[in-house]
């Protein structure tokens, strides 16, 4: 039985993210409502340029997302070659390890749960003190890693890989508040706490009751990848559907259990 049969999920995560989730809802009989409530932008800012300087000197390298992956590599040329051999890399999950492969490398550990506070998790019997430590990612993510990290006696070189911004065109997202107002989807899945704050950031204040209310009440139903992301809804009392494992495969798998 396709378990999405007949029934609409929305996904807000940006749309060159989005292609794995979308399968999984069409393979199993779903419409798919892409609304993306975040815009990715890749950016060459100078102390990008100048972690690209010091690749001979990092101890560790930290990838919390595909998109840092991209961003570094594009803006640094020839960092395999640069990086120092000794350089270990950590990713926060088997997808960014996988997209770090296609680069010609390999992450050195990946945590099992695979959020900030996981990676920290790991670090806690790694000796880090004094070590220099390359952090490319969005400065909107939360502090947890790196202060934590500093915490421990590191030297932290976090950098702005790209930035993570309300989309320019709403066009989508209002289509979205329409479509949960009115009941029209049955489900909306968040992958990440900006994917879920930017929604109700773009939502007017008028019409912000009115989206809450189908929300909090189960008409429609709320999927998050993890307990963080989570987080970012119950702040507005809304119940939300956390998987065992936080990937988007088994997000929408535990969705359409409660469906089904």
């Amino acid at each position: 039985m396709k378990n999405f049969q007949g029934k609409k999920i929305a996904i807000t995560r940006p749309i060159e993210r989005s292609q794995e989730a979308v399968q999984i809802i069409e393979e199993n009989g779903g419409q798919v409502l892409v609304a993306p409530t975040l815009e990715l932008r890749i950016t060459n800012t100078q102390p990008l340029k100048d972690l690209c300087k010091k690749a001979d000197k990092l101890d560790w390298l930290i990838f919390t997302s595909p998109t840092a992956i991209l961003s570094l590599f594009k803006h640094c040329k020839n960092l395999k070659d640069h990086l120092n051999p000794k350089c270990k890399i950590a990713v926060i999950g088997p997808r960014t390890g996988n997209y770090l492969t296609e680069y010609g490398l390999n992450p050195d550990i990946i945590p099992d749960d695979y959020t900030a506070e996981g990676l920290l998790k790991l670090f806690k019997d790694i000796e880090v003190k004094n070590k220099f430590i390359g952090l490319p990612r969005t400065l909107a993510a939360r502090d947890v890693l790196p202060e934590g990290l500093k915490d421990r006696g590191a030297n932290v070189l976090l950098v702005e890989a790209y930035k993570s911004d309300l989309p320019h065109d709403r066009t989508l997202v209002e289509k979205l508040v329409e479509n949960i107002i009115n009941r029209k989807v049955d489900a909306v899945t968040f992958t990440s706490t900006l994917t879920a704050s930017n929604l109700f950031k773009m939502v007017h204040e008028e019409d912000k009751e009115k989206l809450l209310e189908p929300l909090r009440n189960g008409d429609v139903l709320v999927a998050a990848i993890g307990p963080v992301t989570a987080n970012a809804l119950e702040k507005y009392d809304i119940p939300t559907i956390i998987p065992d494992e936080y990937t988007v495969k088994s997000m929408l798998n535990r969705l359409m259990a409660e469906m089904d």
